[in-house]
């Protein structure tokens, strides 16, 4: 069975999701981080896996739940630390980011099954980046030259792997949260979820939320 990874920074205020604020201030900013991550990390914890790994930026806190491995992130960049996260897991393995809370089980064992069937899987999120990447050996020439947070990132990281000769299988595409704009729209589509429930709680003003 495949690893499930997520590549994570603690929810910490002032390093969190700082593209947030405004208009939420640091803290708010942070508790969404928080909320996101609990409910990435609640349906990884629902899906069957060889092993559940958070590969962490920072040090863990009560939010860790049982049974999940910690792997401190290395490298210069997230490219670099993709590479290292999948050599560092040693195994095939399907590594998704924090921010994307309406993550389910169900579209977890469908990314797992597809990367049963193929190389590699990709998962693309609107702005041009992805959510979610799945190796079946860790190769590090997998993310040479492929520029992060860019609006070609998933093109680019597309047509690396084709590059290599590797089959890729497409996942369906999810919206990770970046700012506000996305937050609503992510607790719109997922409202039962910690972070729909976190962000109503904020109360935050109607015009700054449209701003």
């Amino acid at each position: 069975m495949t690893a499930i990874a997520v590549i994570a920074k603690a929810p910490v205020a002032g390093r969190s999701k700082t593209r947030l604020t405004p208009p939420c201030t640091p803290e708010q900013a942070a508790a969404l981080a928080a909320a996101a991550l609990a409910d990435t990390l609640a349906a990884v914890a629902a899906t069957p896996a060889a092993r559940r790994v958070v590969v962490l930026d920072g040090a863990p806190g009560a939010w860790l739940p049982d049974g999940f491995e910690v792997i401190a992130q290395r490298g210069a960049g997230l490219a670099e630390r993709l590479a290292a996260a999948f050599a560092d897991i040693g195994a095939p393995a399907l590594v998704v980011g924090m921010d994307t809370p309406q993550l389910t089980p169900r579209r977890l064992a469908h990314a797992l099954t597809r990367l049963d069937r193929s190389d590699a899987v990709l998962g693309p999120a609107p702005d041009g980046g992805y959510w979610a990447i799945g190796l079946r050996a860790a190769d590090a020439a997998v993310f040479a030259g492929v520029p992060m947070s860019h609006p070609q990132t998933c093109a680019v990281q597309r047509a690396r792997l084709h590059a290599l000769g590797l089959s890729v299988r497409e996942l369906p595409a999810l919206r990770d949260v970046d700012d506000i704009d996305d937050a609503r729209a992510v607790a719109a589509t997922a409202p039962h979820t910690r972070f729909a429930r976190t962000l109503a709680a904020l109360r935050l003003p109607a015009e700054a939320v449209a701003a």
